[in-house]
Protein backbone atom coordinates (compact mmCIF):
# COMPACT_ATOMS: atom_id res chain seq x y z
CA UNK A 1 0.00 0.00 0.00
CA UNK A 2 2.47 2.35 0.47
CA UNK A 3 1.09 4.27 3.15
CA UNK A 4 3.21 6.23 5.53
CA UNK A 5 0.77 6.03 8.13
CA UNK A 6 0.13 2.70 8.21
CA UNK A 7 4.23 1.87 8.79
CA UNK A 8 3.99 3.78 11.16
CA UNK A 9 1.45 2.03 13.15
CA UNK A 10 3.33 -1.26 12.09
CA UNK A 11 6.32 0.09 13.39
CA UNK A 12 4.64 1.21 17.08
CA UNK A 13 2.93 -2.48 17.04
CA UNK A 14 6.04 -4.19 16.71
CA UNK A 15 7.16 -2.86 19.68
CA UNK A 16 3.78 -2.98 21.87
CA UNK A 17 1.63 -5.54 20.23
CA UNK A 18 -0.62 -3.31 19.37
CA UNK A 19 -1.57 -2.11 16.28
CA UNK A 20 -4.90 0.86 15.47
CA UNK A 21 -5.40 1.36 11.76
CA UNK A 22 -8.71 3.24 12.02
CA UNK A 23 -10.35 5.82 9.66
CA UNK A 24 -7.46 4.84 7.13
CA UNK A 25 -10.30 4.43 4.41
CA UNK A 26 -8.84 0.95 4.16
CA UNK A 27 -10.68 -1.28 1.23
CA UNK A 28 -8.90 -4.45 2.48
CA UNK A 29 -7.03 -5.99 5.33
CA UNK A 30 -3.15 -4.32 5.50
CA UNK A 31 -0.48 -6.73 3.93
CA UNK A 32 1.53 -4.92 5.88
CA UNK A 33 0.44 -6.81 9.24
CA UNK A 34 1.70 -10.11 8.06
CA UNK A 35 5.37 -9.30 9.82
CA UNK A 36 2.95 -9.33 12.69
CA UNK A 37 1.13 -12.40 12.82
CA UNK A 38 2.95 -14.03 15.89
CA UNK A 39 2.58 -11.12 18.29
CA UNK A 40 -0.11 -9.15 17.30
CA UNK A 41 -2.31 -9.05 20.63
CA UNK A 42 -4.73 -5.88 19.96
CA UNK A 43 -5.81 -5.14 16.54
CA UNK A 44 -8.51 -2.34 15.91
CA UNK A 45 -9.20 -1.93 12.11
CA UNK A 46 -12.66 0.01 12.59
CA UNK A 47 -13.90 2.28 10.45
CA UNK A 48 -12.72 1.39 7.47
CA UNK A 49 -13.75 0.07 4.08
CA UNK A 50 -13.25 -3.95 3.55
CA UNK A 51 -15.66 -6.75 3.20
CA UNK A 52 -13.65 -9.35 4.06
CA UNK A 53 -11.33 -10.94 5.95
CA UNK A 54 -8.97 -13.21 4.61
CA UNK A 55 -7.88 -16.74 5.71
CA UNK A 56 -4.56 -15.29 6.59
CA UNK A 57 -6.57 -13.61 9.88
CA UNK A 58 -6.50 -16.92 11.23
CA UNK A 59 -2.76 -17.06 11.62
CA UNK A 60 -3.00 -13.81 14.15
CA UNK A 61 -3.25 -16.55 16.88
CA UNK A 62 -1.94 -14.25 19.76
CA UNK A 63 -4.91 -11.91 19.60
CA UNK A 64 -6.96 -11.15 22.34
CA UNK A 65 -9.02 -8.09 21.20
CA UNK A 66 -10.02 -7.22 17.91
CA UNK A 67 -12.05 -4.60 16.42
CA UNK A 68 -13.67 -4.43 13.67
CA UNK A 69 -16.77 -1.66 13.63
CA UNK A 70 -18.15 0.38 11.21
CA UNK A 71 -16.93 -1.37 8.25
CA UNK A 72 -18.54 -3.53 5.32
CA UNK A 73 -17.95 -6.99 6.47
CA UNK A 74 -20.41 -9.79 5.57
CA UNK A 75 -18.87 -12.65 6.82
CA UNK A 76 -15.82 -14.56 8.64
CA UNK A 77 -13.46 -17.02 7.11
CA UNK A 78 -13.78 -20.47 8.35
CA UNK A 79 -10.26 -19.65 9.45
CA UNK A 80 -11.38 -17.15 11.88
CA UNK A 81 -12.24 -19.99 14.99
CA UNK A 82 -7.90 -20.07 15.02
CA UNK A 83 -8.26 -17.51 17.10
CA UNK A 84 -7.93 -19.30 20.26
CA UNK A 85 -7.14 -16.90 22.73
CA UNK A 86 -9.44 -14.25 21.33
CA UNK A 87 -11.21 -12.92 24.16
CA UNK A 88 -12.90 -9.67 23.29
CA UNK A 89 -14.32 -9.05 19.59
CA UNK A 90 -16.57 -6.39 18.45
CA UNK A 91 -17.91 -5.93 14.72
CA UNK A 92 -20.84 -3.58 15.27
CA UNK A 93 -22.18 -2.09 12.24
CA UNK A 94 -21.46 -4.38 9.50
CA UNK A 95 -23.12 -6.25 7.11
CA UNK A 96 -22.61 -9.72 8.70
CA UNK A 97 -25.56 -12.42 8.37
CA UNK A 98 -23.58 -15.58 9.52
CA UNK A 99 -21.55 -17.03 11.85
CA UNK A 100 -18.67 -19.84 10.77
CA UNK A 101 -19.16 -23.28 12.43
CA UNK A 102 -15.47 -22.77 13.80
CA UNK A 103 -16.80 -20.09 15.37
CA UNK A 104 -17.89 -22.07 18.53
CA UNK A 105 -13.92 -22.92 19.02
CA UNK A 106 -13.30 -19.15 20.49
CA UNK A 107 -13.05 -20.54 23.93
CA UNK A 108 -11.44 -17.64 25.71
CA UNK A 109 -14.00 -15.01 23.83
CA UNK A 110 -15.53 -13.55 26.70
CA UNK A 111 -17.26 -9.85 24.94
CA UNK A 112 -18.86 -10.32 21.99
CA UNK A 113 -20.11 -7.21 19.89
CA UNK A 114 -21.97 -7.62 16.84
CA UNK A 115 -25.12 -5.05 16.84
CA UNK A 116 -26.40 -3.42 14.18
CA UNK A 117 -25.85 -6.27 11.52
CA UNK A 118 -27.79 -8.20 9.15
CA UNK A 119 -28.29 -11.87 11.25
CA UNK A 120 -31.67 -13.05 11.24
CA UNK A 121 -31.34 -16.11 13.32
CA UNK A 122 -29.90 -16.63 16.79
CA UNK A 123 -26.31 -17.68 15.64
CA UNK A 124 -25.96 -20.75 17.46
CA UNK A 125 -22.21 -21.08 17.06
CA UNK A 126 -22.10 -18.76 20.38
CA UNK A 127 -23.58 -21.31 22.73
CA UNK A 128 -21.18 -23.60 24.78
CA UNK A 129 -18.70 -20.90 24.74
CA UNK A 130 -18.01 -21.23 28.76
CA UNK A 131 -16.50 -18.17 29.18
CA UNK A 132 -18.54 -15.36 27.38
CA UNK A 133 -19.93 -12.80 29.60
CA UNK A 134 -21.72 -10.04 27.18
CA UNK A 135 -23.23 -10.88 24.25
CA UNK A 136 -24.36 -7.74 21.87
CA UNK A 137 -27.32 -8.70 18.94
CA UNK A 138 -28.98 -5.06 19.12
CA UNK A 139 -29.97 -3.93 16.30
CA UNK A 140 -30.46 -7.44 14.02
CA UNK A 141 -33.60 -8.82 12.57
CA UNK A 142 -33.63 -11.62 14.56
CA UNK A 143 -37.13 -13.20 14.71
CA UNK A 144 -36.69 -16.09 17.15
CA UNK A 145 -34.50 -17.71 19.74
CA UNK A 146 -34.19 -21.52 19.06
CA UNK A 147 -35.19 -23.55 22.26
CA UNK A 148 -31.16 -25.14 22.06
CA UNK A 149 -30.27 -21.73 23.40
CA UNK A 150 -30.00 -23.96 26.72
CA UNK A 151 -26.09 -23.84 26.23
CA UNK A 152 -25.82 -20.39 26.44
CA UNK A 153 -22.98 -20.06 28.80
CA UNK A 154 -23.13 -15.49 28.60
CA UNK A 155 -24.27 -13.78 31.83
CA UNK A 156 -25.49 -10.87 29.72
CA UNK A 157 -27.84 -11.20 26.17
CA UNK A 158 -28.50 -7.92 24.43
CA UNK A 159 -31.48 -8.32 22.03
CA UNK A 160 -32.55 -5.07 21.89
CA UNK A 161 -35.02 -4.12 18.74
CA UNK A 162 -34.81 -7.26 16.56
CA UNK A 163 -37.98 -8.76 15.72
CA UNK A 164 -38.31 -11.30 18.40
CA UNK A 165 -41.60 -12.80 18.99
CA UNK A 166 -41.50 -15.90 21.41
CA UNK A 167 -39.08 -16.96 24.08
CA UNK A 168 -37.94 -20.50 24.16
CA UNK A 169 -38.58 -22.19 28.00
CA UNK A 170 -35.45 -23.32 27.07
CA UNK A 171 -34.26 -19.81 28.46
CA UNK A 172 -35.15 -21.03 31.73
CA UNK A 173 -32.09 -23.70 31.92
CA UNK A 174 -29.60 -20.99 30.75
CA UNK A 175 -27.19 -21.45 33.87
CA UNK A 176 -25.31 -18.50 34.00
CA UNK A 177 -27.87 -15.74 32.22
CA UNK A 178 -28.65 -12.87 34.57
CA UNK A 179 -29.26 -9.97 32.41
CA UNK A 180 -31.45 -10.46 28.91
CA UNK A 181 -32.43 -7.18 27.30
CA UNK A 182 -35.18 -7.12 24.77
CA UNK A 183 -36.50 -3.43 24.56
CA UNK A 184 -38.32 -2.85 21.09
CA UNK A 185 -38.94 -6.51 19.69
CA UNK A 186 -42.56 -7.96 18.78
CA UNK A 187 -42.96 -10.02 22.19
CA UNK A 188 -46.60 -10.56 23.59
CA UNK A 189 -46.92 -10.97 26.99
CA UNK A 190 -47.53 -15.39 26.81
CA UNK A 191 -43.76 -15.09 25.84
CA UNK A 192 -43.44 -14.82 29.81
CA UNK A 193 -44.08 -18.24 30.91
CA UNK A 194 -44.18 -19.41 34.45
CA UNK A 195 -41.19 -21.61 33.93
CA UNK A 196 -39.40 -18.81 32.55
CA UNK A 197 -40.12 -16.54 35.32
CA UNK A 198 -40.12 -18.97 38.16
CA UNK A 199 -37.15 -21.02 37.32
CA UNK A 200 -34.57 -19.45 35.09
CA UNK A 201 -31.38 -17.76 36.89
CA UNK A 202 -32.66 -14.14 34.65
CA UNK A 203 -32.35 -11.14 37.70
CA UNK A 204 -33.43 -8.24 35.11
CA UNK A 205 -35.68 -8.36 32.27
CA UNK A 206 -35.41 -5.29 29.90
CA UNK A 207 -38.48 -5.50 28.33
CA UNK A 208 -39.69 -1.98 27.43
CA UNK A 209 -41.11 -1.36 23.95
CA UNK A 210 -42.90 -4.26 23.24
CA UNK A 211 -46.95 -5.12 22.09
CA UNK A 212 -48.16 -5.30 26.22
CA UNK A 213 -48.76 -3.01 29.00
CA UNK A 214 -45.72 -3.35 31.49
CA UNK A 215 -48.56 -3.39 34.58
CA UNK A 216 -49.99 -6.77 32.64
CA UNK A 217 -46.27 -8.15 33.10
CA UNK A 218 -46.27 -7.58 36.91
CA UNK A 219 -49.72 -9.41 37.22
CA UNK A 220 -48.14 -12.71 35.28
CA UNK A 221 -47.71 -15.86 37.44
CA UNK A 222 -44.01 -16.13 38.24
CA UNK A 223 -43.47 -12.34 38.38
CA UNK A 224 -43.25 -12.34 42.09
CA UNK A 225 -40.06 -14.95 42.46
CA UNK A 226 -38.92 -12.91 39.37
CA UNK A 227 -38.69 -9.83 41.50
CA UNK A 228 -37.01 -11.77 44.89
CA UNK A 229 -33.82 -12.24 41.86
CA UNK A 230 -34.33 -8.92 40.89
CA UNK A 231 -34.00 -7.38 44.41
CA UNK A 232 -31.47 -10.16 45.65
CA UNK A 233 -29.07 -9.14 42.73
CA UNK A 234 -29.85 -5.51 43.15
CA UNK A 235 -29.27 -5.27 47.09
CA UNK A 236 -25.81 -7.46 46.15
CA UNK A 237 -24.42 -4.42 44.40
CA UNK A 238 -25.38 -1.57 46.28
Amino acid sequence: MGNSAIKQHIQTAEKTGTCQLCKLGLKEFPEELEGLQKNLRTLDLSENKFNLLPPGIGSYTNLKTLSLNHNKLESFPSEFGNLKKLETLSADNNSIRILPASFSNLKHLRTLNLSGNHFKQFPMQICNLNQLDVVDLSRNAITTIPNDVNTFQGIELNLNQNQVSTLPEGIAQCPRLKVIRLEENCLELRAFTPRILKESQIALFAIEGNVFDMKAFHNLEGYDEYMERYTATKKKFN
